[in-house]
């Protein structure tokens, strides 16, 4: 599997399985209706698991531009190959979105709440506060992407000459899902751990194209935080990993 395909699928995964445990918690006349916080983090780590194990052969699984950056920045991945990763993230983000949307379509037209139908889809904070909001993406990004950074060893070749380090696939898929879990419990509480600009982005246009019942907005006046906080949380992890 080519490793552009390989991000896509992986995060189309992600996307899939993540906004859809969002989507039953949290939409009405589901089976899983209001089964709250714990549900929503332990699924969106189990997402984070099953992505990886897909994608960390062929891609090394980074399903992240900031896992992207990230490593590009502390000098372990190749900057010619950060563009075509970051887009077959934004593809397969997209993607995952979309199918949600589609699986959970009579459920956004019985729920008349149009905060918790954007939240299938992207973050909202718990209290808007842009910088604070911002600190939080940073300090939960910078957690994933430091510890990423210190399993950052094995390679994949993608020629005979060439070849790229692995991403979230560095670290195995189990130990990945309970990172991405700890910080959604730890850190997520505030602005919802977006932590993956592709994560939160891409989902957030398919909000806006697609023909949600009622959607409301899709709060673009926030939808820089969850782009800037995590980019800036990986150059903070990748400048301290190469000072250390």
């Amino acid at each position: 599997m080519h490793y552009f395909v390989a991000e896509i699928i992986g995060t189309f995964l992600l996307m899939l399985l993540g906004n859809g445990v969002v989507a039953n918690v949290v939409l009405n006349g589901t089976k899983g209706q209001n089964s709250g916080w714990i549900v929503i983090t332990t699924g969106w780590g189990l997402a984070v698991f099953v992505a990886v194990a897909v994608a960390a052969p062929f891609s090394g699984a980074h399903i992240n531009p900031a896992v992207t950056i990230g490593l590009a920045l502390a000098g372990l991945f190749e900057w010619s190959l950060v563009g075509p990763y970051i887009l077959a993230q934004m593809i397969g983000a997209m993607l995952g979105a979309s199918v949600v949307w589609g699986m959970y379509y009579d459920h956004y037209k019985v729920t008349e709440d149009t905060a918790m139908k954007l939240a299938t889809f992207c973050t909202i904070p718990a209290i808007r506060n842009l910088p604070s909001n911002f600190f939080s993406e940073l300090v939960g990004t910078f957690v994933l992407i430091f510890t990423i950074l210190f399993f950052t060893q094995p390679e994949i070749a993608l020629t005979e000459s060439r070849s790229v380090q692995f991403g979230l696939g560095s670290l195995g898929a189990f130990p990945v899902a309970c990172l991405v879990w700890v910080i959604g419990l730890g850190l997520g509480g505030t602005s919802g751990y977006a932590i993956n600009p592709a994560r939160d982005l891409g989902p957030r246009i398919m909000h806006q194209v697609l023909p949600v019942s009622a959607k409301g907005a899709s709060q673009w006046s926030y939808a820089a935080v969850p782009v800037l906080g995590p980019l800036s949380g990986a150059a903070l992890a990748a400048g301290l990993f190469l000072l250390l």
